[in-house]
């Protein structure tokens, strides 16, 4: 048996996208180990399983490590734009995108389409249980900002570098404050309205982009760093902005669709 999938990513956090009844179900987490593998695999952060429905679509995230996530904010914006590659629009015509995912509908916008990136903004909900906390970790002891954005977030201000990501990341993601792990992000506050990042991400480690992570960045960094509560948050793939009001969370960015194939060792 093989099994179609296309592959979409947003700032380099990319997805492998296969429609449900296409495999056991049951077999999920070995295949997307097997599918999202770098070197021996397609190579990918995640694979979403969906099914189109009359609005857009539902999704189940799976991990490339083959654990569950709630949500993703790049992936449901990957699958939006896999789900509207093809209709005739004019690239600035406004279409509204429901995703069903296990944190709940996330209603989509989409703003502009350029050079194959459709863009959209992403209502993804009040941030929930904000809090900071002490933890040890890595050699260190952090101040963490605690929440969840649809998926449990641990956000810590401060020094932003590559050696602190390996320390922290590893740590803090499996750490027994959060028995169902977390993200991990590292932050810094650059001025009012804009904020850099680092991502670990839960079941998956170091990640060019992350929606989520932006997201809870973005909470973070207005709660507890000064920041302002609308802000383009930087990381090594590129700018999303966050906006965050009293009707929740927005996210704007692109996504693209960049192949189509056929997975052979299903």
């Amino acid at each position: 048996m093989t099994v179609p999938f296309s592959k979409a990513h947003a700032y380099g956090n990319d997805f492998l996208l296969v429609p449900r009844g296409e495999i056991d179900e049951a077999k999920a987490p070995e295949i997307a180990r097997a599918m999202c593998d770098r070197h021996m695999g397609i190579g990918a952060d995640g694979l979403i399983l969906f099914k189109e429905t009359a609005s857009g679509a539902s999704m189940r995230l799976i991990n490339a490590d083959g654990s569950p996530s709630e949500v993703s904010g790049n992936g449901v914006r990957c699958l939006a734009a896999w789900l509207i590659r093809d209709l005739k629009v004019p690239a600035e015509a406004t279409i509204e995108v429901e995703i069903e995912t296990e944190a709940g509908v996330k209603r989509l916008t989409h703003l502009s389409a350029h050079g194959g990136k459709a863009v959209f903004r992403a209502a993804m909900g009040a941030p929930e249980g904000l809090h900071q906390i002490a933890l040890d970790a890595g050699g260190e002891q952090v101040r963490a900002v605690v929440l969840r954005v649809g998926n449990p977030q641990c956000v810590v201000l401060g020094e932003v570098t590559q050696e602190r990501l390996q320390r922290l990341g590893p740590a803090l993601t499996s750490h027994p404050y959060f028995p169902e792990g977390t993200n991990v992000e590292l932050a810094t506050v650059e001025a009012p309205d804009r904020v850099r990042i680092l991502i670990w991400e839960r079941g998956v480690g170091p990640t060019l982009a992350s929606g989520t992570g932006a997201c809870a960045s973005a909470v973070a960094a207005a709660a507890f760093g000064g920041a302002a509560r609308a802000v383009d948050v930087v990381a090594p793939g590129g700018t999303q902005k966050v906006e965050w009001s009293d009707a929740g969370i927005f996210l704007t960015g692109w996504a693209e669709t960049i192949c189509e194939g056929r997975w052979l060792h299903a």
